[in-house]
């Protein structure tokens, strides 16, 4: 079973969650996982037209970073969003780049 290590909150840098949003394909992903809730990767890479490869290259790039964390359950793989760790960490970024409250 692949392993999906994440840094730890604490070593979550600001600048590199910047970088990691600063490509329109990982905000529009950011912003589809906005509600903090779990969604199987083939939805997410459904809903842009990009190959999967790319695609996993941006799930990759935003787990690296410390935006998202997996969830693995058999062969179905979940990606979701770090929202309370990530706005007890930054507090309003979330809000900010995905136009959505922070207590939502």
């Amino acid at each position: 079973m692949p392993e999906y290590p994440v840094p730890e909150i604490a070593d979550v840098a600001l600048e590199g969650v910047l970088k990691a949003l600063g490509d329109p394909t990982r905000l529009a992903i950011v912003r589809m996982l906005a509600d903090g809730q779990a969604r199987p990767k083939a939805e997410v890479w459904d809903a842009f037209a990009t190959s999967k490869a790319t695609c996993a290259h941006h799930f990759k790039t935003l787990r690296e970073a410390g935006l998202v964390t997996y969830e693995v359950h058999g062969r179905t793989h979940d990606i979701r969003l770090r929202k309370i760790e990530l706005d007890e960490r930054f507090p309003g970024l979330l809000g900010a780049v995905t136009g959505a409250p922070a207590d939502a």
